[in-house]
């Protein structure tokens, strides 16, 4: 090896060796980012070049009635968890680090089965509103969204168990079925049923999409079953529901506002346009989130950190985390946007020539990614800390500014109004959780802050 190489490699490796091989927390941490980080960077391949062949394979309208139904599903499938799938993250490891077996054996159950019966309860919910309103929902909507309805407890499930893997820091078992696999398997289903002579079709496309998420579901339940029956032998179960359902419900208001702030602008464009612009717009978000699993996999890593640095009386450890995170976060979204930004065009080619129109929209749209990343993961450290309450706060006025400026915007503007409204929500998102975060903790969380100096106020930094 040429000197000049061994010089620059030997201090990366010296820095990388304790990460791949150390347990303590900081490094633990950081190997699940980087497991979850490439696992984000083949996902997101795979996502991208899934939706370039199905949009190719179904056309504008067709795809666009395909991804609004998907959405939706995947929207409503989340929310039904009620939080448990990020609750069980808050939890666990708090029970770990007392050894409190009977309550982690109570907690995987329970959320699981909660899972699959409030999902199964929206679902019946949602029949019978398709039912009821049907008539006054566009003809090529509603086969779509009934095959989605039936999706949905399978969506809460996968939720869950991803949430229970990453409780116990398995980054490849909580990403890997919901980020490569699934996605794959929509593919695959698809590509047969059009080879065997199926219609190029939105419905063709839903039945692939229930076919893959039942399949992935039930084999990662199996399979994470069988690892948590290795790891925690048979024995006695307590369940504190009171206790979970009382983090778990401030989680999902705060997770269901921030993801509706994600994908309400899709389901917006979809209520006011026609699918072919869904598709266009559907086009640019998705090829400009290539940048979001960056933030995906920091959130993914710092999550469990923050509750463990918690139980620890030393609050500028608290800071040195958060602060960390934030430069995770803003560098390297810094970085892969502007090469997405760079490529847009031609990335928007892939999916078909009247598709590089939402070119503009890349651009509007990647200024409101990096104003997020500037704080980090953010909502993860409040929800940690025991903030839920102040998240849901901030959320919901995050959430009633997007509303607000999607309604107004899209209208008047089209696509160019929703891209504006989605970006125009995200600073508003970002603000109010640096705000939250100084005044709360007295902690900077900034990229550009200095992680070393000691919180702002030393009577506000214990939760």
């Amino acid at each position: 090896m040429p000197p000049a190489l061994r010089g620059w490699l030997s201090p990366l490796l010296e820095k990388l060796g304790p990460v791949l091989t150390s347990n303590d927390p900081k490094h633990l941490a950081q190997r699940m980012a980087l497991v979850a980080f490439a696992i984000r960077v083949v996902s997101a391949a795979i996502a991208f070049v899934s939706q370039i062949i199905l949009a190719r394979v179904m056309g504008d309208f067709e795809y666009g009635i395909f991804v609004f139904v998907w959405v939706l599903v995947v929207l409503f499938g989340n929310l039904s968890c009620l939080g448990f799938h990020t609750a069980i993250i808050r939890f666990l490891p708090q029970y770990h680090a007392r050894d409190a077996l009977a309550e982690i054996r109570g907690l995987t159950t329970t959320v699981r089965i909660f899972a699959l019966v409030s999902a199964t309860a929206l679902a019946v919910i949602g029949i019978g509103g398709l039912w009821l309103f049907g008539h006054r929902i566009d003809g090529y909507y509603l086969v779509p969204l009934y095959l989605g309805i039936f999706t949905l407890p399978m969506i809460a499930l996968g939720d869950v168990m991803d949430g229970t893997s990453r409780a116990h820091s398995w980054a490849v078992s909580a990403l890997s079925p919901t980020y490569i696999i699934r996605p794959v398997l929509i593919l695959g289903f698809m590509l047969l049923a059009v080879a065997i002579g199926e219609p190029h079709t939105a419905q063709t496309a839903m039945i692939a999409a229930m076919a893959a998420t039942y399949l992935t579901s039930v084999t990662q339940f199996f399979i994470l079953t069988a690892r948590l029956r290795r790891r925690y032998l048979r024995g006695p179960r307590r369940i504190e529901f009171g206790t979970w359902i009382r983090v778990a419900v401030p989680i999902f208001l705060i997770e269901g506002f921030g993801f509706m702030l994600t994908n309400s602008d899709v389901v917006i464009v979809g209520l006011y346009l026609d699918p072919e612009s869904v598709a266009v717009y559907f086009a640019a978000a998705k090829t400009m989130a290539l940048v979001h699993f960056v933030m995906f996999s920091v959130k993914a890593a710092a999550a469990p950190r923050f509750s463990a640095a918690m139980a620890s009386p030393d609050r500028q450890q608290l800071a040195v985390i958060a602060v960390e995170s934030a430069k995770w976060s803003f560098w390297p979204s810094l970085g892969v946007g502007g090469l997405v930004l760079a490529c847009g065009t031609f990335l928007l080619s892939l999916f078909g020539p009247s598709f590089v129109s939402g070119y503009p929209l890349m651009a509007i749209l990647f200024a409101g990614i990096m104003a997020k990343a500037l704080v980090g993961p953010a909502e993860a450290f409040l929800t940690m800390a025991g903030r839920q309450t102040l998240c849901v706060a901030l959320y919901a006025g995050a959430l009633v500014a997007n509303l607000l400026l999607n309604i107004t915007l899209i209208p008047m503007f089209g696509l160019t109004g929703a891209a504006f409204a989605t970006t125009g929500a995200m600073v508003v998102e970002a603000i109010l959780l640096h705000v939250a975060v100084r005044r709360t903790f007295g902690i900077v969380l900034f990229a550009f802050a200095d992680p070393h100096t000691r919180p702002i106020k030393a009577g506000a930094t214990r939760p």
